[in-house]
């Protein structure tokens, strides 16, 4: 007995033995199999796909699997339009829809879940899956698609309405909630199914309060002048089938049916209308009154009430670029030395009907003064005040761009800046000659000052401005500014010059180069079909155009009351790397593509979300990577073991 304990211990140990040989051959982690890459399949539903004379307001689809339901109130568009919001949620393998406005009669009424139903365990989608049912003995199965991009910059335009309305009249847009919608993806593109044959008008609508029609300005818009007619045509495709990631198997010809239209575009944008209020006021520093608007306005009308003053000579009013904003510096001593004042605004303000009207306010300017802090030791007899000068800023670099003029601003309002003493000059010779300048005030700004001159490519420049040349209306002058400065030669620029073919007959047209972030910094007229620009800087640029139907040198907006569009808008799809002292020529054929599909992709914001990457793929080559790895280590190994053997047998 105690001989065959033995053999068994023996036997254990040998089995052991083997086993850890073999793991350490195999190094490799257990596949656990491939994953699941297909999304649910479709079992059945209640009531069934395309019923007829259907009247039960709760849909139940089953599925093979579990599933989830992903952002229903984002992704789910049902139409005919829910006023009260639909219940939509998953129960195990069921998609559940109950609908809680009273159904319409004879209506289709269309489910689509675009790819928010994935499987519960990999999250696949079940891609375009729509479901529809009908009230009367027809179902309606006509659609209409195409794309929504915003106006000024041909941004996709993702999240957003698009509805129909076969009441042709344009009151209904704004009166009427949509009869059939849809909603747009993340690349803008839309598919407002369920359609019966007629004509029908087309809308897309940022519903900010979701009663689908359109009664705010605050709205992002778009609409067609034209009328849409759906119908249908015998069309094939090419499908192809691959055997795995990137070998094709067999590439087939499918026939289907062709929705049209197919490729509408409609351009979103903001009215024109902003909302207009005063923000809020303050008293920032003793001499200096701060007044914001909500939006641009006009001037505001105002009058001090304590202390009541005779004149308005005690303010000097500076205005932001874009009018929203109005300071108002107090140069009356009397005045700021005040701690508080009272002041009545007259302004333009928005009701609720969106109606601008006059408003009067009673402002109460406050300051409120700093302690004054302690003398931390007593100044000698003879020690001076150190004088505070008036800051000025400016643009000079040392070395200069050869089309910027000089720009000063002042930290105060000034009372006069005499240019006689001021003092520009070019070397020549390796000798400063005096030059003549223009010196303007800025139109809105009483601070601001600019220097234009014609500077020569690669010049030497010295601008000199004499001490106490500038005063301010707080007593501060300005210490000497001395600056030297070289202008760029034109070896250190590119010229990009574009002939452009396309154009409306007749038409004003502008081009803007763009940066990489899609922000516009050089603009020029078009004349004779050509843009000229000029002394580039070295670099990446990219390139837009719009039409200027009302001829006022910017992009104008549209305006739906008006029925006026927004002025149409190319953009160049190739990107320019600039050389220096290249010329670079170019021909823009503004028609050469479709508009949706001209923005280059490197500066659009709003990218395409990228699809699921198949994790059996994946798999596959990692295991192929680790297969190679162990080979490349087996054969070192191999070598290895064969060095020491011939190194025992010598």
């Amino acid at each position: 007995m105690q001989q065959v304990f033995q053999y068994i211990r023996y036997g254990f140990w040998a089995i052991t033995f083997f086993a850890f040989v073999y793991s350490c051959a195999n190094m490799a982690s257990p596949s656990g199999g491939e994953y699941d890459v297909a999304p649910p399949k479709i079992k059945r539903a209640n009531p069934d796909f395309n019923a007829l004379n259907s009247s039960k307001t709760v849909v139940e689809i089953e599925f093979d699997e579990n599933i989830k339901i992903e952002s229903p109130s984002e992704k789910v568009i049902i139409t005919p339009p829910q006023q009260n919001m639909p219940v939509i949620k998953s129960v195990g393998r069921k998609a559940v829809v109950e609908l809680n406005d009273e159904l319409l009669p004879n209506t289709t009424y269309t489910i689509d879940f675009t790819d928010a139903i994935v499987d519960n365990n990999e999250a696949n989608p079940l891609e375009n899956f729509v479901y529809s049912f009908s009230t009367g003995d027809r179902l309606d199965t006509l659609a209409v698609s195409g794309k929504v991009l915003t106006a000024d910059n041909l941004e996709p335009v993702s999240g957003t309405y698009v509805g129909i309305h076969s009441n042709l009249n344009d009151t209904a847009f704004t009166h009427v909630p949509f009869e059939r919608i849809s909603r747009t993806d993340s690349r803008g593109n839309f598919t407002v199914r369920g359609m019966a044959p007629g004509s029908y008008k087309i809308y897309a609508l940022n519903d900010l309060n979701r009663d689908y029609k359109y009664d705010n300005p605050q709205e992002a818009v778009a609409f067609l002048d034209s009328i849409i007619i759906p119908s249908t045509m015998p069309a094939t495709r090419q499908d192809t089938i691959f055997k795995d990631s990137v070998t094709i198997d067999t590439i087939k010809t499918v026939a289907y049916t062709r929705f049209l239209p197919d490729k509408l575009l409609l351009r979103s944008f903001l009215s024109d209308f902003q909302r207009q209020y005063l923000q809020k006021h303050e008293r920032p520093e003793e001499n200096k009154m701060v007044l914001y608007f909500a939006a641009p306005t006009a001037p505001p009308s105002f009058e001090l009430l304590q202390p009541v003053v005779e004149d308005d000579h005690w303010y000097v009013a500076e205005k932001s670029a874009k009018n929203d904003t109005l300071t108002l510096w107090i140069t009356d001593s009397l005045l700021y030395k005040r701690d508080s004042l009272l002041m009545r605004v007259d302004y333009t303000r928005t009701d609720s009907l969106n109606k601008n009207f006059i408003d009067t306010d009673t402002l109460k300017f406050n300051i409120r003064r700093a302690r004054p802090k302690s003398e931390k030791r007593k100044k000698k007899e003879d020690e001076e005040e150190p004088i505070r000068f008036l800051n000025i800023q400016h643009n000079i670099q040392s070395t200069f761009e050869i089309y910027n003029p000089i720009r000063f601003e002042f930290e105060q309002p000034v009372i006069q800046f005499d240019s006689s003493r001021v003092h520009l000059s070019q070397e020549v010779d390796s000798v400063f000659s005096p030059i003549s300048f223009q010196l303007n005030s800025d139109s809105l700004n009483p601070r601001k000052y600019i220097l234009r001159h014609k500077w020569a490519p690669g010049g030497k420049y010295k601008l000199t401005v004499d001490s106490a040349t500038v005063f301010s209306h707080y007593g501060l002058w300005n210490n000497t500014l001395d600056e030297t400065f070289s202008i760029k030669t034109l070896e250190q620029y590119g010229n990009l010059f574009f002939l452009i073919s396309g154009l409306p007959e007749g038409k004003t047209a502008y081009v803007e180069l763009l940066d990489k972030s899609d922000k516009p910094f050089r603009k020029v007229r078009v004349k004779n079909n050509e843009a000229h620009f000029w002394d580039l800087n070295p670099g990446q640029v990219y390139a837009r155009l719009f039409i200027d139907d009302n001829e006022d040198g910017i992009w104008t907006t549209g305006s739906f009351e008006k029925k006026r569009h927004p002025e149409p808008v190319y953009y160049n799809p190739k990107m320019y790397e600039i050389r220096a002292y290249t010329d670079h020529e170019e021909s823009w054929n503004l028609l050469e593509k479709e508009v949706a599909e001209q923005k280059p992709l490197e500066i659009t914001k709003n990218k395409p979300k990228e699809k699921k990457r198949n994790q059996n793929v994946e798999r596959q080559q990692q295991q192929q990577q680790q297969q190679q790895q162990r080979g490349a280590s087996s054969g070192t190994n191999s070598s290895t073991s064969s060095m020491r053997q011939q190194s025992l047998n010598r």
